[in-house]
């Protein structure tokens, strides 16, 4: 029985493990890279496809929940001076440093060891580039020392597709860049919003993010504008011919109600609208990477 009901009682240890690996994020991590997949597959995947789809998503997701791990490793003071993350097991020392790195190493090899066997090397070293990026690269030198860190960060976030369409072509087409374009803008506003109305959490933790360096009126200026620059992105697939109408018409749909977000909050701000827009970007991104699929396999019938 938990003495102190103001702190919340520990999680079985599976749950512990479990959480390290951020499922949410790590979720839409692994949806983009399957995106990336179907749509370097032209029509329906066959059998041995997707045989190798699955043996990538999974070595993807383990890669993806390594890195998650070791970010929750490398941050875990800075957690525990945060509400948002203050529950985290390595944040309440329920796990130590040497299980945390373990269970890291472990996914990470089980990860590497499905795409180097059942998928192509290509895939391998651009998932471990990608993990290096995450883990290595943003969590240990970037976000601590620039207020960037998201923009710059964010290239090793918009990998997914890629991983993707390598995993299904052996090699990397115009068409997973752009995929990878459209995350990486994406990442920005939907990070800042979050540090928006998070900005308190992140001076004391010592976070340099954009709204504690730079206040938060600057910070969304830089919202608005990041979401018509990823509207004028998302308007590519259709230009290239790799997407018809139906995409176009949802990436229009989701990107003006993005921008109208954006101007509302630089026009009107509050906490409750920057977390509004925070989740909303969440299913803006995956709802226009359904859109893209939706219209790959609709396209046959349509056009």
């Amino acid at each position: 029985m938990n003495a102190n009901p103001s702190v919340p009682a520990a999680l079985p240890r599976w749950q512990q493990f479990y959480a390290l690996t951020k499922p949410r994020v790590v979720q839409l991590i692994v949806f983009c890279a399957v995106v990336g997949m179907l749509l370097a597959v032209p029509g329906w995947p066959t059998a041995p496809e997707w045989r190798t789809m699955l043996a990538a998503g999974a070595g993807v997701w383990l890669v993806a929940a390594a890195a998650a791990a070791f970010n929750c490793l490398v941050e875990q003071h800075i957690d525990a001076r945060m509400k948002r993350t203050a529950w985290r097991p390595t944040a309440r020392g329920e796990l130590s440093r040497t299980h945390t790195i373990a269970f890291s190493a472990l996914l990470c090899a089980a990860g590497a060891a499905l795409l180097l066997l059942f998928v192509n090397a290509l895939t391998l070293w651009l998932t471990l580039a990608t993990f290096v990026g995450y883990a290595i690269v943003y969590t240990v030198y970037l976000k601590p020392t620039t207020p960037q860190n998201i923009v710059i960060g964010g290239a090793s976030g918009a990998m997914p597709p890629v991983l993707g369409w390598a995993a299904m072509r052996g090699e990397v087409g115009a068409e997973a860049w752009l995929m990878c374009l459209i995350i990486f803008l994406w990442t920005p506003p939907h990070f800042w919003a979050l540090a928006l109305y998070r900005a308190e959490e992140y001076a004391k933790s010592g976070l340099p993010m954009l709204p504690v360096t730079h206040g938060n009126a600057f910070t969304r200026l830089q919202v608005l504008l990041y979401t018509w620059i990823l509207l004028a992105a998302t308007l590519l697939p259709f230009l290239i011919q790799m997407s018809g109408w139906l995409y176009l018409a949802a990436a229009l749909g989701l990107g003006l109600r993005f921008c109208w977000m954006g101007w509302r909050l630089y026009s009107d701000y509050s906490d409750a609208y920057a977390k509004r827009t925070f989740w909303f970007s969440i299913w803006y991104l995956a709802a226009l990477f359904a859109a893209l699929l939706i219209d790959h396999y609709a396209a046959p019938y349509l056009y």
